[in-house]
């Protein structure tokens, strides 16, 4: 790669594209600071004026990848419409839809080991995240009654869960499904609102 980032002022944001993409070749702890530097064309050196080492450069992955997260989900959400049921099967598939087109940021999310409380931006920007999920799952179980209601918080970490399992173990590439993984999903989702009495029985 050239030093075009570095020259337009960019060094920043072309050492997270750097580390994004060996992220995806190598996993989020199979490159080293000199590699992500090489890559953007600029000595190990120079990396240390933005970032103080490998883990605060993939937490600048990760915080910037829970922005684009927030921002699905939220655009996945619509407001609850059509319906909240629609809408919040829309928001599982949202999840897929980002592991899909944004691996890079999804490894250093997920798969990375930086917590998301390292720093106030990152919690913030997963704080989100999860908000945005509970917000689904919170006008999905207005419609139980209270006496057969489980706590939003759970439901919506149980949906989390099933979404991370199904990319985790079918949407990776080389990754052998039985099923689509959105069809995998949407029907995981399906037993488990069936259970909660919000779609019928086949």
């Amino acid at each position: 790669m050239s030093k075009q980032g570095y020259h337009h002022g960019n060094l920043r944001q072309a050492l997270v594209a750097s580390a994004l993409a060996l992220i995806e070749e190598k996993g989020p702890t199979g490159f080293t600071l000199s590699e992500a530097a090489k890559r953007a064309g600029v000595t190990p050196a120079a990396v240390y004026r933005h970032f103080e080492g490998r883990e605060d450069l993939i937490a600048e992955c990760a915080r910037q990848g829970y922005l684009i997260f927030g921002d699905l989900l939220d655009h996945a959400w619509n407001g609850g419409k059509p319906s909240a049921l629609a809408a919040f099967s829309a928001v599982g598939r949202a999840y897929l839809a980002f592991a899909r087109k944004y691996p890079g940021h999804y490894m250093a999310m997920f798969e990375s080991g930086i917590s998301p409380n390292r720093s106030p931006e990152l919690a913030a920007v997963a704080a989100r995240s999860n908000a945005a999920m509970e917000r689904a799952t919170q006008a999905l179980m207005e419609h139980v009654p209270p006496e057969k209601r489980p706590p939003v918080a759970m439901v919506a970490a149980h949906v989390w869960a099933m979404s991370h399992g199904v990319v985790e173990l079918y949407a990776r590439e080389g990754n052998r499904a039985p099923f689509a993984p959105a069809d995998l999903l949407e029907s995981g989702i399906g037993v488990y609102l069936r259970g909660l009495g919000l779609i019928a029985p086949d």
